[in-house]
Order: C-alpha cells, then structure tokens, then sequence
C-alpha cells in the first residue's frame, strides 16, 4: 500500500492579467514506506512546486491547486482544514527547504527554531523541548550544540546550516522527508556529508524520502526509483538502475548523456541539450520537448498529448511518437 499517492495534480499561478499558468500538469507519483524516489530535471520544470504543493504551501494568493488528489495515508490533503494539515506538517511530513539561509529565520537563534518543532507537535515545554534540541543537534552531527543553539544562522557555515534544516524536518521522526534540492550550493565534500547524513537517518527512522534534485550523480547513489519532470510533466518514471540503463524517452536521454564520463576520450565536448524550457504561455498541448527534440515532430503530435504506457515492468514513459520508446 502507497503512502503517499498523487494523481492528476495540476497547479497554477495567476499572472498579472488574472490568467491562470498551469507549472504543474497533471502529474501522477506514489511512494511506498522506506521508498526513495528521485524527482529530476531542469531548474523550472515544475519539481518544487510540485513538493510545496504536497504540503499545501504555494505562495497566496497567487499559487493555486485546479485538480487532482494528494492522498496521504488513504486521506486527501486537499480537503484538510488548515488546522489538519498544520499537524501533519513537520509530524509526519517534514520537509527539507532549498537555500537553508533563506529557510532558516535570521531574526531568531537555531535553539530556538528547533525548538518549535518540539513545542509544536510534542507538546512539550520549553525546558523539554530544548533537551530533545540539543540531542537533535547531536544527532545531524553539529559539533558543540549547547554552544551552537545559542548562534544565529549567519554565525554558521552552509554546511551547518544544511544539517539545522534537516535537524527540523526530521526531529519528530516523520513518515516521509520531502527534501527540496538538500545538496545545492554546497561543495562536492560537504554534500556527500550531507547526503550521508541524510541516508543514516533515513535508515535508522524507516522513513520514505522524495528527493528533488537536478543531480544524476545523487539520483544514482540514494533512489530506488526516479521521475523525470520536463515543463510541468512527468515523461518518465522507472526503478533506477532500470532509467540509467533503457532511458526511453529523448529529454531523459538527454540529460543522461550530458553526465561527463571518466573513461571517454579527454577533452571531448560535452553533448548539451540546446534551447531552454518554454515560457509557460508558450507551452503546447502535446509534446513539450518538441521545440528541443532531436526528431521530427508532426504537428498533430503538438496538439495532443501522447498516453503515459508502461514499457516494461514498472518503467513508464510519455509515448511522443517522436520522442518516446519509438525514437529507439
């Protein structure tokens, strides 16, 4: 039984003019407990908002949800008071923000916003909470916490403020970490620490984790299975090991090839996918890669969208005649 099971979610903004830009387009994801799924692609595809949406934290009052279900445990989180989904939030659903500084509060010590998970959801008083906040601190390996709960964090270095965010998401031991893009703007060591550090406790609390990255190098150490996201959609889905070796479709192609490789030739070019993500109101009805594809689209595969198959086992892929499994 999933955990977690999203179907046909679609999001939108409101632009200036009072329109309606959907960013997420009927996206479909399910997670098993223990499971890590990796969801991929392209800075503005789709994949934090998509996270923030989970959770019912779109920016108001232009962000909002058109359709779809987010089920979590056999309940929808779109039909929850706000009350309902503030005791799920960080109890059990923790979320790991992307840019620790920008999710941390400059204004307020890290003791203290530790703390307000435990006074939150536990129930506990302030001398309890900071108990449990100081072995959370030990816990994410923060050297000195009785020290460190004291600072602000500009006093600490991205590392550290990395692993305060995680110490949050994960203080009341939740059901599922949604960790939004956990490694950016860390160097190559401090992410495999953080990385990790994330795995270790993931272990050792059972928990299933939606890891939100454009990373195939941490795609391919940490997840069970990925989703790869281009212009609001899914366009393909499959066991890891599985999308690494039978990628179906062009865009996932694409990106796979764009990994340098230590065993070709030196100084060789390394293979770009040209062009960019379309604008949102430029966006078509069928194909979205089209614009960027290798292949030759017709114009009726612009206009209607091609159905999500399975190819083989649990390996699904947006069927484009041009950019699905019949481009092979």
């Amino acid at each position: 039984m999933s955990l977690l099971e999203v179907r046909g979610l679609e999001v939108a903004f409101e632009n200036e003019e009072g329109d309606d830009l959907v960013v997420v387009d009927g996206v479909d994801l399910s997670l098993k407990p223990g499971q890590t799924l990796g969801l991929v692609g392209e800075s503005g595809c789709g994949k934090s908002v998509s996270a923030l949406s989970l959770l019912r934290l779109l920016p108001q009052p232009t962000g909002k949800i058109l359709n779809g279900s987010i089920l979590w445990k056999g309940n929808d989180l779109l039909t929850m008071s706000t009350d309902e989904i503030r005791s799920i939030r960080g109890k059990e659903i923790g979320m790991i923000f992307q840019e620790p500084m920008n999710a941390l509060n400059p204004a307020h010590t890290i003791g203290r916003q530790v703390d307000e998970v435990f006074l939150t959801h536990q129930g506990l008083d302030r001398e309890q909470a900071r108990v449990h906040t100081l072995n959370m601190l030990q816990k994410v390996g923060i050297p000195e916490p009785s020290i460190r709960a004291n600072e602000y964090p500009h006093q600490l270095s991205g590392g550290m403020r990395q692993r305060i965010v995680i110490a949050i998401a994960l203080a009341c031991e939740p059901d599922l970490i949604i960790a939004d893009e956990p490694t950016t703007a860390l160097d190559v060591t401090i992410q495999a620490q953080v990385l990790q550090l994330m795995s270790e406790l993931q272990e050792q609390s059972g928990a299933s984790l939606l890891l939100i990255t454009h990373d195939l190098g941490v795609v391919a150490q940490t997840c069970d299975e990925v989703a790869v996201m281009y212009a609001g959609r899914i366009v393909e889905q499959a066991p890891m090991r599985r999308l690494f070796e039978f990628p179906q479709h062009a865009y996932t192609k694409g990106l796979l090839a764009s990994i340098p490789s230590l065993t070709g030739p030196v100084q060789t070019e390394l293979p770009v996918i040209q062009g960019m993500i379309p604008a949102l109101a430029d966006l078509n009805s069928g194909c979205r890669f089209a614009s960027r594809s290798p292949h030759f689209h017709e114009q009726e595969w612009l206009e209607v969208r091609a159905p999500f198959v399975e190819v083989e086992e649990n390996h699904w892929v947006e069927d484009c005649p041009a950019c699905g499994r019949l481009n092979n």
